[in-house]
């Protein structure tokens, strides 16, 4: 038997060896095409490169391309578990031909794979082409050799393939097994061909054209090949099995969904496994790309398809989460092929448990109201659409679910009801709020989030997608277009840019269309919607023009270092101060982070070092970010930190680094919807770089990673380097040359104050020597230059000591002169003269306002030390 794994690699490895270029697939969310919700061909990340927009180093490509189809034009969703081959998940086969080659060598390079590869029969296989296309016909006959009665010409509904209303088309030639006449169907383009006896395995689009909105067609720039073939369908044929839920890969997810769900696997719930399995596979990818169910966009449809297994597996039975034990035999089957589920197996689990349990819990009232509800309906009825909705928005029943449950009976749902209780919800909210307080820009950001639904935020696995233009705004109010040199803000329907939130800053970048370039300066968010602040440096911004966005790459880079940084440093600060230790407030920017914490004393230089020494101690663990979906009491029951500020709903991101403690999640676990690395090992270094108060009881640090904290240790090293040449030490003995000079330096400055006071008392040019007496009191007056204010009290304590009982006066003159002045009074004039008194005066002729002290000591100053003698001549005149 050759299993799914090996058809995998085995198609992959012929076009490989045929020249082609073997391109992963690409993610199930389109970056490059905003029109569409999923990836829903293996063409869809070629899209730009058919059209010429885009170049690659490579002119021919294959892939296994993941798919799903599930909600807008492609929707299978309703037929999966009833049909041998709906799929919501499914792998697309491809070749592609970008000008390369065309449909001679296409049409050779399928029939070889098929026919000598892989042995199938040439008698049990029969192709289609498009009506007007003789050329393709004419090739099959001389290359394949097919007879013309197994060529079968339809029309552009069968063989003429565009991607969506817009975008690369053209004719295509499909190629059909037979699984013999024990299977009811007939050929291609018969009464009988929607049987599933002939079968389409393989589709070779022949792309000439470009599809335009106003329905005209242009050739395109080279014509090319693009190939589609359903791996699931073509394991059935390799296996020699009809149905696509009985090869290998859904046989081993059956079987444990029936383990899981206490069901058997050939009786009566067959179809409930094979929904599980199915959808098993959809939410796993999705969840894997970050896409978490919720009630808009994407979400709502990762929801839809959850809720929609998980009632099958209460059809079954479960009264407990069941499906998320499914996951590991998932990754055990598809790992290997697509990494990503073994890197997000942990979160994909935790995420599918956490939906699972949340639904159970009001699973029974929902059903209860709903039994009662159609008690009375019965085939052909409808319910009304004010119980659907309500079904929906308190008990978190998809419309679908509630159609899916009603289905057996042949009840339907009024969906125009449905949607008026929707609207008149919406209605009511929008009043209720307005009346809050809110600010005005607010009031336009909540009716822009009740009109266009949250923006898609893509950026936690990419940085460059594209988004359409849903909104334009200048000044607060809704414009039509931007023009150049004109700044405003951009809303689009998905993006890559982080709107600032929980102290993570926005992200900056630049968006590029049609014509138009602009730069974005900063993203915030508003109500669940992303407000890109632009200025347009040329062309215009048009409302529903499609946008390449492009994430200023190197700053997000230093945005993640620095985020994943503040989440290490409060695991370590709790280590080293104690568990009081909690968040208070960060600010996480490009150059530099910030983190406040609570904490009622400094930290000290030793405690900062050694929290420093441990975040470093994760970072070269060097092992994965792990991101996984909880709920909140579950993610702080796990031992979780919640960031402050935050506003959690049911559900939770946490944020796993380092290696796993107790709780066995990682050695720090927070709540976090923010951007963080890889691994630790991509924060580089942690250097904390301040430690300071902010508040009663509240530290802050700020710390650098990465580039800028290794450029901070190379300078501080070059530092300490030139002066250990300019010291003429070695640079382990910088510090203790600087305290010796120090040191050295302080004697030095000792003495020459001390010689200068000496010089100053021994009197200047027309200064007595010893005490004068004025007025019967002895009297000592000095004018003395290059002393320091701090120093004039020394000495007029020295010249108290010459004038016994008196009045001492120094008046010191500086070098950018001013003046400073002292007066002292001995003890046994205190009660007659006040030295506060006098320096007041001799402040005054400085140029000063008074001065302060005691009755027995007191200082002032003045800008003009000029007046020196003058300001001894008011205090002798004040004796």
């Amino acid at each position: 038997m050759t299993s799914v794994n090996d058809l995998r690699s085995s198609f992959v490895d012929y076009f490989a060896r045929n020249g082609h270029e073997a391109v992963p697939s690409s993610p199930l969310v389109p970056r490059n095409d905003p029109t569409l919700m999923f990836t829903n061909a293996g063409m869809v990340q070629f899209k730009n490169v058919f059209t010429g927009v885009e170049k690659r180093p490579y002119s021919t490509a294959t892939t296994a391309q993941k798919c799903v189809r599930a909600g807008g034009k492609h929707n299978d969703l309703d037929n999966v578990g009833f049909t041998a081959r709906h799929h919501t998940f499914f792998e697309m086969l491809g070749n592609f031909s970008f000008g390369d080659y065309f449909k001679d060598r296409a049409i050779e390079l399928a029939w070889n794979l098929l026919t000598k590869d892989w042995g199938l029969p040439k008698d049990k296989l029969m192709v289609t082409v498009y009506q007007d296309d003789d050329e393709a016909l004419e090739l099959w006959k001389k290359i394949a050799g097919i007879s013309e009665d197994r060529i079968v010409r339809l029309g552009a509904k069968s063989n003429f393939w565009q991607m969506g209303d817009t975008g690369p088309c053209g004719p295509c030639s499909e190629i059909f097994y037979d699984h013999g006449d024990k299977v009811w169907g007939g050929p291609p383009g018969s009464a009988e061909e929607d049987g599933d006896r002939w079968i389409e395995i393989w589709n070779l689009v022949f792309m000439q054209y470009e599809q335009q909105a106003d329905g005209s067609r242009i050739a395109l720039p080279r014509p090319s090949i693009d190939t589609g073939m359903g791996l699931e369908r073509v394991s059935a044929v390799m296996q020699g099995v009809h149905d696509n839920y009985d090869i290998d890969l859904f046989k081993a997810l059956i079987a444990s969904a029936a383990a899981a769900t206490g069901a058997r696997v050939d009786g009566e719930g067959n179809r409930s496994l094979r929904v599980i399995a199915d959808h098993l596979r959809s939410m796993s990818f999705l969840i894997a790309e970050g896409v978490l169910p919720s009630n808009e966009g994407r979400g709502y449809v990762l929801r839809r398809i959850m809720r929609r297994a998980m009632r099958h597996a209460t059809l079954l039975g479960a009264n407990e989460p069941v499906i998320h034990k499914i996951v590991p035999t998932l990754v055990r089957e598809m790992g290997q092929a697509y990494p990503e589920l073994v890197r997000g197996e942990a979160m994909i689990a935790e995420t599918v448990k956490l939906e699972e349990g949340r639904f159970l819990k009001t699973l029974g009232r929902g059903l209860q109201i709903l039994e009662t509800e159609s008690a009375e309906l019965g085939e052909g009825d409808i319910l009304n659409g004010a119980t659907a909705f309500k079904l929906y928005d308190t008990y978190g029943f998809p419309l679908d679910l509630t159609e899916d449950a009603l289905r057996s009976r042949g009840v339907k749902v009024d969906q125009a009801g449905f949607d008026a209780a929707m609207a008149q919800q919406k209605a009511d909210a929008r009043k209720s709020w307005s009346g809050s307080g809110e600010a005005a820009t607010d009031t336009i950001w909540y009716g822009l989030s009740d009109k266009l639904g949250p923006t898609e935020f893509l950026g936690y696995e990419t940085e460059i997608a594209e988004g359409e233009i849903t909104a334009l705004l200048v000044g607060g109010v809704e414009v039509p277009v931007i023009e150049a040199g004109q700044d405003g803000i951009v809303v689009v329907n998905q993006t890559p840019f982080y709107g600032e939130s929980g102290g993570q800053v926005g992200d900056s970048g630049t968006i590029k269309g049609d014509g138009v370039v602009a730069t974005v300066t900063d993203t915030q968010k508003h109500h669940g919607v992303f407000a890109h602040k632009v200025s347009v440096t040329s062309g215009s911004l048009k409302v529903g023009q499609a946008l390449e966005l492009l994430v200023d790459h190197e700053r997000r880079g230093s945005i993640r270092s620095n985020h994943s940084a503040t989440h290490l440093l409060h695991e370590a600060l709790r280590l080293v101060l104690g568990d009081h230790v909690a968040q208070k407030g960060s600010m996480v920017s490009p150059d530099r982070l910030r983190f406040d914490f609570v904490h009622t004393k400094p930290v000290t230089p030793q405690e900062l070092a050694e929290v420093e020494d441990i975040a470093n101690t994760i970072v070269l663990q060097n092992t994965p970010v792990e991101t996984r979906l909880m709920g909140v009491e579950e993610a702080k029951d796990s031992g979780a930190r919640a960031l402050f500020g935050e506003k959690y709903g049911d559900e939770v991101r946490v944020v796993a680094m380092g290696e796993p403690t107790g709780n066995g999640l990682g050695w720090s676990v927070e709540l976090c919807g923010g951007t963080h690395v890889r691994r630790t090992g991509d924060i580089g270094l942690v250097s904390i770089v301040a430690e300071s108060a902010v508040g009663a009881g509240v530290r802050r640090i700020e710390a650098l990673t990465g580039k800028a904290a290794r450029h901070r240790g190379n300078t501080n090293v070059a530092i300490v380097e030139s002066a250990a040449g300019l010291l003429r030490s070695g640079s382990h003995e910088v510090l203790d040359r600087i305290a010796a000079l120090q040191d050295q330096l302080k004697r030095s400055e000792r003495a020459l104050s001390d010689a200068k006071q000496k010089i100053a008392m021994g009197g200047a040019a027309g200064q007595a020597e010893g005490p004068e007496t004025i007025n019967g009191v002895s009297f000592i007056g000095r004018v003395v230059d290059g002393l320091q204010p701090k120093d004039l009290r020394g000495l007029a304590d020295q010249a108290k000591k010459q004038v016994g009982q008196g009045i001492v006066v120094i008046v010191g003159r500086s070098d950018d002169g001013k003046a400073g002045i002292v007066v002292a009074v001995t003890e046994e004039l205190v009660g007659k003269y006040s030295a506060a008194d006098l320096v007041k005066a001799g402040s005054a002729a400085l140029g000063g306002q008074g001065g302060g002290g005691r009755a027995d000591m007191a200082q002032a100053g003045g800008p003009d030390g000029t007046k020196a003698d003058e300001a001894l001549a008011a205090i002798r005149a004040l004796l």
